[in-house]
């Protein structure tokens, strides 16, 4: 089964690839290893504010899986197909988070499991999962990672 299969499987499809918002890339290459820059969900109300005082942990992790999928598509139009990764080698969360919510691995795992259900062993990866002041836009959520793929 291909990845994209197993993303509509799981209930999900892949977005339209966001346009950078700002003076960078969506990803830069270095060998096999891709880049990605930091995705944020989509910006409406629900995704929006302090975890868990303006959303809850549950939209939060939502919000991560949105993002995952926006940086899946961020690496199919990078490589064309889902098929040549070879490792989820790592990812940084970053959540908008009250200055005493200690949660942000129980958000991030929105991402990390979504990942897994993905990719299998592929889709395990180091992590980086913590708290922020604000973030752009007040997302409750920011997500990037560094994926290895084939030639």
């Amino acid at each position: 089964m291909s990845i994209e299969a197993r993303i509509e499987e799981l209930g999900y499809k892949l977005p339209e690839v966001p346009a950078p918002a700002g003076s960078y890339l969506n990803y830069t290459r270095s060998g096999n290893l891709l880049f990605l820059a930091g995705g944020i969900p989509p910006v409406e109300e629900t995704f929006t504010g302090k975890v868990p005082s303006d959303t809850d942990v549950e939209t939060a992790q939502e919000a991560a899986r949105l993002i995952t999928l926006n940086r899946l598509a961020v690496v199919k139009d990078a490589i064309g197909s889902l098929d040549k990764v070879k490792q989820i080698v790592t990812v940084n969360g970053f959540v908008n988070s009250a200055p005493d919510f200690y949660g942000h691995p129980t958000v991030i795992n929105g991402c990390s499991d979504l990942l897994v259900q993905i990719f299998g062993d592929k889709g395990k990866h180091s992590r980086t999962a913590m708290g922020a002041a604000a973030l752009p836009l007040n997302v409750s959520v920011e997500i990037n990672m560094v994926v290895e793929v084939e030639d």
